[in-house]
């Protein structure tokens, strides 16, 4: 069981709030995704043999990709790897770019989830936002997807912002539920230094975002989607039942997957590799076979931390069987002492410790026990 990640490092315009890697500037598009299709040939041995469970297109935004690019980018996954047959496939796109045209496309090439990036219903906010489309479209490009025969669909939204109050926040709520889409990712707004609107804050032009607001409305949304049918499975995840994020879930509880594309981060159980943050550099190493990417093989240490960090953010939580079978019992002990000393924290059911609903969003003081490695005798 793994999955695959590429990313595609394209944007028609730069949004105010985000930090990941992207350009405006498509002009190597063509390249960059026969860099792509390369680097396949070159790291196809990374997650030794294993069946690919899922597919995931992100960015930047991939669906500025013609029919041409994607249709070749998954013909080549397909030729290199053991695609199992049920694997889920998402990719991430605009509403400004999902036209009836390209919906066939996408259903044609084996798209089966689309996750759209719609943040807003409300178009002053997505001015501000600097986003490339319109409340209304917010709206009819998911319903144009349904038409399309898309049953699967995940949609962002970002909440904090100096644009929701609880009462407007409460109408986009209802206004997600009645699209009757199968899965919701909410992100609370934070301020990146490097965006623009972390430039605007620095200068005193954008307020901070306030956290009690946010706290208000991360527990109306849980209440409303949780009253509609939607399992809070993971801190900023909400799905119907059979509709998790099988991709995210994989990253969650420990597969293997290979990213690929400039700054996809890659893991195998035994190392984690991150590409370069540059479309040219990217593409000129991978065509020259020059190292573009660094590696960092993990110690147990860190094995731990990362197991303990991404199932406790979930429903599954931490299997303590699992625990002891991973890491000894040195490290289950540490682990139950320090459940143990912040039980209000937790739920324990059958050895699967979890964290409570209130604790989930914001790891507190319980955190620096678990993430203090050094501390635990014997480990180090």
């Amino acid at each position: 069981m793994a999955g695959i990640y590429l990313h595609i490092p394209f944007c028609k315009q730069a949004c105010t709030y985000c930090d990941f890697h992207f350009s405006v500037n498509m002009n190597s598009k063509p390249e960059l995704v026969k860099a792509i299709l390369l680097e396949i040939d070159q790291r196809k041995n990374y997650i030794e043999g294993e069946e690919i469970e899922t597919i995931y297109f992100g960015g930047g935004t991939p669906s500025v990709l013609d029919e041409h690019e994607l249709n070749s980018i998954l013909e080549k996954i397909n030729k290199e790897f053991k695609v199992a047959i049920n694997a889920e496939i998402t990719l991430e796109c605009n509403p400004d770019d999902l036209t009836p045209q390209k919906l066939d496309q996408l259903k044609k090439a084996g798209i089966n989830r689309l996750s759209i990036g719609l943040q807003s219903f409300n178009e002053e906010e997505l001015k501000w936002m600097n986003r490339a489309h319109t409340a209304a479209e917010s709206l009819s490009c998911v319903k144009l997807a349904q038409s399309k025969g898309f049953d699967n669909i995940t949609i962002d939204l970002i909440y904090g912002s100096k644009f929701q109050d609880q009462q407007s926040w409460e109408g986009t709520l209802q206004t997600v539920v009645n699209l009757n889409v199968q899965h919701i990712s909410a992100y609370n707004l934070t301020i990146e230094s490097k965006t623009k609107l972390g430039v605007d804050h620095k200068k005193g032009s954008e307020p901070e975002v306030s956290e009690e607001l946010s706290s208000e409305q991360f527990k109306k949304m849980i209440e409303v989607l949780q009253k509609n049918g939607f399992v809070h499975y993971e801190i900023s995840n909400f799905g119907k039942e059979n509709f998790f994020s099988k991709h995210n879930g994989n990253y969650w509880k420990g597969a293997k997957y290979l990213g690929l594309g400039p700054s996809a981060h890659s893991f195998n159980i035994k190392s984690r590799q991150w590409n370069i943050s540059s479309n040219s550099a990217y593409i000129k190493k991978v065509n020259s076979a020059e190292t573009y990417f660094e590696l960092e093989t993990l110690t147990d240490a860190e094995h731990y931390n990362e197991y303990i960090l991404t199932r406790l953010r979930t429903i599954w939580g931490c299997d303590t069987k699992e625990i002891e079978q991973r890491f000894g019992k040195v490290m289950l002990n540490s682990f139950e002492e320090t459940v143990k000393k912040h039980q209000k924290y937790f739920n324990s059911t059958d050895g699967i410790i979890t964290l409570n609903t209130e604790t989930r969003r914001k790891i507190t003081e319980a955190g620096t026990d678990f993430f203090v490695i050094s501390l635990v005798p014997g480990l180090l």
